[in-house]
């Protein structure tokens, strides 16, 4: 730390009682002050005053014990300085979160708490807390946060080698194995059951099996016939991980596929019948992927929204007449990236292209060519040249793994990033 930096944090401890007598006191009734000068901007006591008073609220709530006041107070001042510094650095990059974003997000705590938004601002009011005043601290959070991400994720870098040794893991190999949603049914067979009971338990087991197969609901027959716990939730065992599954009937269960009524499973409690109800995960990530060119006409400050329509048309038309779609596209397209190779776009997933151009090209037949159409970029004719259904399993665990080795190094690399912020920033404590 810098002699400068060591002398701001003495600065803070040395105000800090006189800051506590403050509040304990009347002194910014009557004219709220400046407790904190942050660079371009200011902490107002007001705000130090409020957001203590709705910490120390939500401890009691939460039945815990409220920490000494000025261990408190200077935890949260400390907040609100560093609020303020990620605050001015989002107005300096443009961040902004607009109000029918920042509802979806007040609705999303709303629903999380249980309530509607009426009943939300109903216990808002009750706590002391306008609407108003919660939505713009939601606001503040997510600009802080969208800041945070767009800074500290730039700082993190994961190797290939690292991501391919957690891949090999014990861990990592748990944390991005499937999810799998079980149903499960026990006709139980008491430990002195006769021989013939066995067989009966047993004949009925893989009757059931027959008719589950057949169409059954499976719901229902676990809440007739099912002696197991969650028979009256259908026999849903819910998702879980591989590791999580009972181990009596894992190993099959990893090998079936979705709506598959294994065999009849023995144990010591009786009869068990499993239907993989839904799996998820990167084993069962195959996607539909289109191979497309096209030819891109803009309109320009030199070719009018007139004119480079009647080029797409014009180029259409020899299309048509044979000319080579790859060479028009060459020598007329304006979309760089793909015109050199003959307008190939190559593989493309449901998702990637704009919705005009994504519309068009789920419309069109294989090897064959649509009319002119608009979208956004300018006028396309698009050619569709080959279609499959990949297996992109590989690519969804390392996806999946990445951002668990990200989420992982994030807080260490977000806590380094707050400390450098805070000694580089201007900050003046004032009484």
């Amino acid at each position: 730390m810098t002699s400068e930096a060591l002398m701001r944090n003495m600065t803070r401890l040395l105000v800090l009682p006189l800051l506590l007598k403050a509040l304990g006191g009347n002194a910014f009734q009557e004219l709220d002050r400046v407790v904190a000068i942050v660079d371009d901007d200011v902490v107002l006591a007001s705000e130090l005053v409020e957001r203590l008073q709705y910490i120390e609220q939500q401890f009691q709530a939460n039945n815990m014990q409220i920490p000494p006041r000025d261990i408190l107070a200077s935890q949260v001042l400390e907040r609100l300085i560093l609020d303020s510094i990620q605050m001015q650095m989002g107005r300096r990059a443009g961040v902004r979160i607009g109000d029918e974003e920042l509802t979806q997000a007040v609705a999303g705590v709303a629903q999380q708490a249980g309530m509607n938004l009426n009943q939300f601002q109903q216990a808002l009011a009750q706590d002391g807390m306008s609407y108003a005043e919660f939505r713009e601290q939601i606001r503040r959070e997510m600009i802080v946060g969208r800041v945070q991400q767009n800074r500290v994720s730039d700082r993190i870098y994961i190797s290939p080698q690292e991501l391919q040794n957690f891949l090999a893991s014990p861990v990592g190999r748990a944390a991005t194995s499937d999810d799998f949603r079980v149903g499960h049914i026990l006709l139980a067979v008491p430990d002195d059951a006769s021989p013939a009971a066995v067989r009966e338990a047993e004949a009925s087991a893989r009757e059931i099996v027959r008719e589950l197969r057949e169409g059954a609901d499976f719901a229902q027959m676990a809440v007739a016939r099912s002696a197991d716990q969650r028979a009256l939730e259908g026999g849903d065992l819910g998702w879980r991980k591989a590791g999580q599954l009972p181990s009596l009937f894992a190993e099959q269960v990893l090998s079936a596929s979705k709506d598959q009524v294994l065999e009849p499973i023995r144990s010591a409690s009786g009869f068990h019948i499993v239907k993989v109800l839904d799996k998820r995960g990167a084993s069962n990530t195959v996607v539909d992927q289109t191979r497309a060119r096209h030819i891109l006409i803009q309109p320009s400050e030199i070719r009018s929204e007139r004119e480079a329509e009647n080029l797409i048309r014009d180029l259409y038309s020899r299309i048509e007449e044979g000319e080579a779609f790859d060479q028009l596209a060459r020598d007329f397209s304006d979309d760089p990236g793909s015109a050199l190779a003959g307008g190939d776009l190559g593989w493309v997933m449901t998702g990637q292209m704009v919705p005009a151009f994504e519309d068009m090209m789920g419309n069109t037949a294989t090897g064959r060519y649509s009319e002119p159409f608009r979208s956004q970029f300018g006028w396309h004719i698009l050619e569709v040249t080959d279609r499959r259904a990949q297996d992109m399993s590989t690519e969804f665990r390392e996806r999946q793994a990445l951002r668990i080795l990200r989420d992982r190094r994030f807080d260490e690399a977000l806590e380094t990033w707050l400390q450098e912020i805070r000694d580089e920033a201007y900050v003046e404590i004032r009484i």
